[in-house]
């Protein structure tokens, strides 16, 4: 299993943003039972999305499943900077 405390925050953001787009109900009825494990904690929603997302496909949006055909925005920006 990927220790997902080793992520920095950046990359937790990026992550969870490729499983929301593509693999869960990302409305508030969707979101409710994440919701309830992050008691306002934003680190913790983007690792719960993940783990969520991890259970179904293995591994990282970024690296497995339909996340891995997600473009971010700022990768995109990220790309011209490099």
């Amino acid at each position: 299993m990927i220790d997902l405390e080793t992520l920095d925050l950046r990359t937790l953001q990026k992550e969870a943003a490729r499983a929301l787009a593509t693999h869960l109900d990302a409305t508030n009825n969707g979101l409710a039972e994440i919701n309830k494990k992050c008691h306002h904690n934003s680190t913790v929603f983007y690792v719960e999305v993940i783990k969520n997302y991890i259970e179904t496909y293995g591994d990282l949006p970024s690296k497995v499943g339909p996340g891995q055909k997600i473009e971010l925005f700022s990768e995109k920006i990220e790309k011209k900077v490099d």
